[in-house]
């Protein structure tokens, strides 16, 4: 069972940038596609970054860029960076992962396995 733990959620103005890290209890950085999402309180979880086994990377379009996906290996994390953030970045961010089985890593909820218990993130305008 791998366990997911969130962290680096913060209240921040607008225009300012959070890094927030995804722990695991196993070696999730080969053999895993790990991806970020987001959630606000009566919709449905939002896509944001994925990572894959090889480093690919893929992202939303709707993030225009902002936001950076990576891999910490002295800490066994994986990370988001994101910048220039706005009140419409306001949700609790979840890290997700599920083993790395070829074809590729997507920005499908219902596709991951394992999911932490989020990290919540405000902006002030």
């Amino acid at each position: 069972q791998v366990q997911l733990e969130e962290s680096g959620g913060d209240s921040v103005q607008a225009g300012g940038s959070l890094r927030l890290s995804c722990a695991a209890s196993v070696f999730i950085l080969s053999g895993y596609c790990v991806a970020w999402f987001r959630q606000v309180p009566g919709k449905g979880r939002e896509g944001l970054a994925t990572i894959e086994s090889n480093h690919l990377t893929r992202y939303a379009v709707s993030l225009e860029g902002r936001f950076t996906i990576s891999k910490d290996y002295a800490r066994n994390t994986v990370d988001l960076q994101m910048n220039n953030l706005q009140p419409g970045d306001i949700a609790k961010y979840y890290c997700a992962a599920r083993i790395d089985r070829g074809g590729g890593c997507w920005l499908l909820d219902h596709q991951y396995t394992y999911w932490g218990q989020g990290t919540q993130v405000t902006v002030s305008s």
